[in-house]
C-alpha cells in the first residue's frame, strides 16, 4: 500500500474540511474531546494551504491523511526542555488520518515519510504537541521515538510537548 504524498492545494479544501469533521466525530465517539467547532476550522486549513505548509497523502484516489509542517508554535513551547534548542527543527501540526483509513498503519507510514523529508532538508528535530487524553496519538508518537519534553495546559486540557531527533 503506497501512499502518494503531495502539497495540498486550494481545490482540496472541501475534502480536507470534510476529513477533519469525520475525524472529530470519530474522536468524540471514542470519548476524545480534542478537536471541536473552534479548532481546527476551515480558516486554519486554508492558511496552511496558502502558506504551502500542508501536505496530504492519497491512497486509492482518496485523501487518507493530512498534516502541516512549519516552525510556528504557541508561546508555551518555550517552556519545554528541548534537547538541542538551537538545532534546525520543524513542528508538526494537525496530523489527521481519515477514519476510513485508520488502524491500517497510515499514521506510522506518514511519520516515517515526514522524518525522511525533514532530514533531507537538513532538519534535525521534529517537535509537536499531543493531547494527553488521546491514547492513539500518544501511542503513535511514543512508538515513533518521540520523547516528552514538557507539559502545557490549553483550552481542552493538558498537552504534552514532544520531540524526536533525526538520525
Amino acid at each position: 500500500m503506497e501512499i502518494l504524498y503531495r502539497q495540498a492545494v486550494k481545490d482540496d479544501l472541501d475534502a480536507i474540511e470534510q476529513l477533519a469533521q469525520q475525524a472529530v466525530n470519530e474522536m468524540v465517539s471514542q470519548g476524545i474531546d480534542q478537536w471541536d467547532e473552534l479548532y481546527p476550522v476551515r480558516e486554519d486549513f486554508e492558511q496552511d494551504i496558502q502558506s504551502g505548509q500542508m501536505s496530504l497523502g492519497i491512497l486509492g484516489g482518496e485523501i487518507a491523511v493530512i498534516y502541516t509542517i512549519n516552525r510556528e508554535c504557541e508561546p508555551e513551547y518555550e517552556s519545554a526542555e528541548w534537547e538541542n534548542p538551537d538545532k534546525p527543527y520543524c513542528i508538526l501540526h494537525r496530523l489527521c488520518v481519515s477514519p476510513i483509513f485508520q488502524n491500517q498503519g497510515i499514521a506510522r507510514q506518514t511519520m516515517e515519510h515526514i522524518e525522511r523529508e525533514a532530514a533531507a532538508k537538513g532538519i534535525q528535530a521534529i517537535r509537536l504537541d499531543v493531547f494527553s487524553q488521546n491514547p492513539h496519538a500518544l501511542k503513535l508518537y511514543q512508538n515513533c521515538g518521540f520523547k516528552k519534553v514538557g507539559t502545557v495546559r490549553w483550552r481542552k486540557g493538558v498537552f504534552y510537548l514532544m520531540e524526536k531527533y533525526l538520525p
